[in-house]
């Protein structure tokens, strides 16, 4: 099939990107275009206006900002591709879990040309990157005409394929939060072939005192409508005495998935059915919590030593 027809816009600076959005409200953004494409040519989007923004400058950036008041992290660009932020050594140092997850978006040819904040603002629930922004509670920053303004991860998903931006607005880039120093971090997924959509994908960051588990925050992806972030702390206390999970603990993690179930909504589709799509949360739950809470145990230790030397 071919798009419905539409009127092309390609503007050279962004106040005229914004204008031109401002003035049709049926107007979408063209950046990657590797969601948007696809929609057009199947007439699942049929927008009035394209703005193209490829020729913005300086929104391609993939920027590791230092700690200021506890906001280090990653930031990256509207017109950064997927590519740029995988080969990053920078952003994997401070926030591996993009890394992790890039990993697994489509194919190579996908991610030299499809955009990681267009991915996060696409709203699909069973892509990864809007999932890892809501496990960090990341952030997006719009602009229109109006201004600019900044977007946590918990207010930007309103439903399948929907957002809370406007339609004036351009997203300019994603925060992503680094790291802390106390956690670690695992993301699994299982799709028909690598590359695929993923029938379900599951993020966990664990956070640990010595040995002690403090914090588990696990996320969800091709679960529910919208990415689903679960905090599973209190089902995680194997021993209450020394709050530790063993790397071979199935009834701690057992019972933290069970309580992720309450939360979310495994669907029938062509794809998958609800039955197996609860049992790929209940499997995958216990192995990203088990590797998380080890990634955190070893990353301590390799910055214990490294305060000892």
């Amino acid at each position: 099939m071919k798009p419905a027809p539409f009127s092309y816009v390609r503007p050279q600076g962004l106040q005229h990107a914004l204008e031109a959005l401002a003035a049709d409200p049926g107007a979408k953004v063209l950046a990657g275009g590797q969601s948007l494409v696809p929609l057009l040519s199947m007439r699942l989007a049929a927008p009035t206006t394209l703005v193209d923004v490829n020729g913005l400058p300086d929104l391609d950036h993939v920027r590791v900002e230092d700690p200021v008041d506890g906001g280090a992290g990653v930031r990256v660009g509207a017109l950064a591709r997927h590519a740029d932020v995988l080969a990053s050594a920078e952003a994997r140092r401070v926030q591996p879990l993009l890394a992790l997850a890039l990993a697994h978006v489509a194919h190579p040819t996908i991610r030299n040309r499809g955009t990681t904040v267009g991915s996060v603002v696409h709203a699909d629930a069973a892509a990864e990157m809007p999932m890892v922004l809501c496990l960090l509670d990341g952030s997006v920053t719009a602009a229109s005409t109006a201004g600019t303004r900044t977007i946590p991860a918990t207010e930007l998903y309103a439903g399948p394929l929907e957002s809370t931006l406007h339609h004036d607005e351009v997203a300019l880039e994603a925060f992503f939060p680094a790291l802390p120093p106390d956690a670690g971090l695992a993301f699994e997924e299982v799709a028909r072939r690598h590359g695929d959509y993923a029938l379900v994908g599951v993020g966990a960051v664990v956070r640990v005192s010595g040995a002690r588990l403090t914090s588990a925050r696990v996320g969800y992806l091709a679960v529910s409508d919208v990415p689903t972030v679960v905090d599973l702390t209190t089902a995680l206390s194997e021993d209450p005495a020394t709050g530790t999970l063993s790397t071979e603990a199935t009834e701690a993690t057992d019972a933290a998935a069970e309580l992720a179930l309450a939360r979310l909504d495994p669907a029938d589709d062509l794809h998958a059915s609800a039955a197996y799509r609860t049992r790929l949360v209940r499997v995958l739950t216990g192995r990203v919590l088990r590797a998380a809470y080890a990634d955190a145990l070893d990353r301590s230790a390799r910055d214990g030593a490294g305060g000892a030397s």
